[in-house]
């Protein structure tokens, strides 16, 4: 004869062993675990016979009571409502559990590790063959279930956002299973563990700790869907949050994404009975969570391919598109903070342009300077260099940082010369269009600088500073129309060298000594 503990709002359920007595307590390694104030650790003890419950209180320091009477020892026959501290269970006595699928032992804990792999169709398609046949036997359930698993994936499908997927299958999930609780667990990538994204009750209750991880680890570890009809008596599951979260029953199956690559859990479980389940609830749950899987992955991958794109079309402000893109590609290329690189750094400047601004309207100004602009950033561009930004009328370009070659120092020199050359083209133009000239002067100094995201919370830009920037910029205000003058720091790491002239040390503030400074002869 089988005998169960049932509360009167039949949340909890304890189905009593046969034979051995069992401990009634708070304390999770308890025989049946009670997480209730009002219960002492080892509670009780109980005992089963064909007749009924033998109870025995262990010293509790709220009692034990049959039918409101406080009790020592007692016999509890189906009917009897026997009280602990304050929570009440009546006594029912209840069928063996008949074999699940046509041949599971009632006893059997683990009913079967179904291997899982990403291809929902396929047990999608094992769904549909066991619904033809239950349908010629008369069965409705798994026709109910297969025009679920089609209704699922036609929302799924309509559905964008990784929040309203998951709603979205916990929803389905109640539709069609009789179960107290569905859980999604997704991996952190990041970090490499398993994190909670939903977990609901049948009452539409938050349920954070809904998930034993004993089980989800092994469903992700050895990538099988798990059916549990006893799970806190299963040793292989090391019981104590599953006993302090009442699981009896539970399914538990991987979401597998693309590449055969597990994206989290699927999650079912029933706290009322074990022996809830069956090897027909097992493959259905895998092809709803293949389905499910389908889904969640076509959002991440959505999701990445619009993170990428708005990274790099930040960087394209500043990058040229191709090293944008290398950037983008590149983890941890541009986090916030930053690091130490060599880099090369142009600064250009107009010579004379408050005296030219102040004789010119601000319309015509401009459209001169817009023009101005365009030519040097492409010369920059051109050659693969980074607009750091631009400073009035002056521009501030740097090579090397976040992504350097060797090649460098002869690109930023390559640009610099493209940048005197092409505003001689400009200067041609704007004179026979009866427009004033601009001349300017360019430095350039390579050498161990800054570089990362700066600013505050509000802003943040990417830049370099260190003083190899501050010698460029002191370079460039020391340069007269029409030079380039370049550090001996710079000079040393050309590969291709122009033609330089030597000119004489120049006292650059911040320097002790004057510095060695060359001018590039065009």
């Amino acid at each position: 004869m089988r005998f169960k503990l049932t509360s009167a709002d039949n949340n909890q359920t304890f189905e009593l062993k046969n034979g051995a007595p069992m401990i009634v307590g708070r304390a999770p390694t308890s025989d049946i675990a009670i997480f209730d104030p009002t219960i002492s650790r080892r509670h009780a003890e109980l005992s089963t016979s064909d007749k009924g419950l033998h109870v025995k209180d262990l010293g509790s320091s709220n009692g034990t009571f049959l039918n409101g009477s406080r009790v020592e020892t007692c016999h509890v026959v189906p009917g009897d409502t026997i009280t602990f501290g304050k929570v009440a269970l009546k006594l029912l006595q209840i069928a063996p559990a008949p074999p699940a699928g046509g041949g599971i032992p009632a006893g059997a804990t683990i009913v079967r590790q179904l291997p899982v792999k990403n291809t929902p169709g396929t047990a999608f398609a094992a769904i549909k063959s066991g619904e033809q046949e239950s349908v010629s036997s008369g069965e409705e359930k798994i026709r109910k279930k297969l025009t679920t698993l089609l209704d699922v994936s036609t929302e799924l499908g309509k559905a964008r956002e990784i929040d309203q997927i998951l709603n979205t299958i916990v929803e389905k999930a109640y539709e069609i299973l009789t179960v107290d609780r569905v859980a999604i667990q997704l991996i952190d990538d990041a970090a490499g563990t398993l994190v909670t994204k939903i977990a609901r009750d049948k009452r539409g209750g938050d349920q954070p700790r809904a998930v034993p991880q004993s089980i989800a680890r092994t469903a992700v570890a050895d990538k099988v869907a798990i059916i549990a009809n006893d799970a806190g008596e299963d040793q292989r599951f090391g019981g104590q949050s599953i006993l302090m979260q009442q699981v009896r029953s539970a399914i538990c199956s991987p979401l597998m994404g693309s590449e055969n690559r597990v994206l989290g859990v699927l999650y079912v479980d029933n706290v009322s009975a074990a022996h809830k389940f069956n090897e027909e609830d097992l493959d259905f749950v895998v092809a709803f969570a293949g389905i499910a899987a389908s889904a969640i992955d076509n959002s991440q991958q959505r999701e990445r391919v619009r993170q990428e794109e708005l990274k790099r079309s930040n960087f394209e402000r500043y990058f040229t598109p191709q090293l944008a893109q290398r950037i983008a590609a590149s983890e941890g290329a541009t986090r916030l903070g930053g690091d130490k690189y060599e880099v090369t750094v142009l600064f250009s400047d107009i010579r004379g342009f408050t005296a030219l601004s102040e004789n010119m309207p601000p319309n015509d100004m401009a459209k001169l300077l817009t023009e101005y602009f365009t030519e040097m950033v492409d010369c920059v561009f051109r050659n693969d260099g980074t607009l750091d930004k631009f400073i009035g009328d002056a521009v501030m370009a740097q090579w090397g940082a976040p992504l350097g070659s060797p090649e460098d120092p002869d690109k930023a020199m390559k640009a610099a010369i493209e940048m005197m050359q092409e505003l001689q083209k400009l200067n041609e133009k704007w004179t026979a269009e009866g427009r004033p000239q601009l001349q300017i002067g360019i430095g350039l100094n390579h050498g161990e600088a800054f570089a990362g995201n700066i600013g505050s919370e509000r802003r943040l830009e990417y830049t370099v500073i260190g003083d190899t920037v501050n010698t460029a910029s002191r370079l460039c205000s020391a340069a007269g129309p029409g030079e380039i003058l370049i550090s001996d720091e710079m000079k040393r790491v050309l590969t291709h060298k122009p033609t330089l002239a030597v000119m004489p040390p120049v006292e650059l503030k911040g320097k002790s000594q004057p510095v060695p400074v060359y001018r590039v002869v065009i």
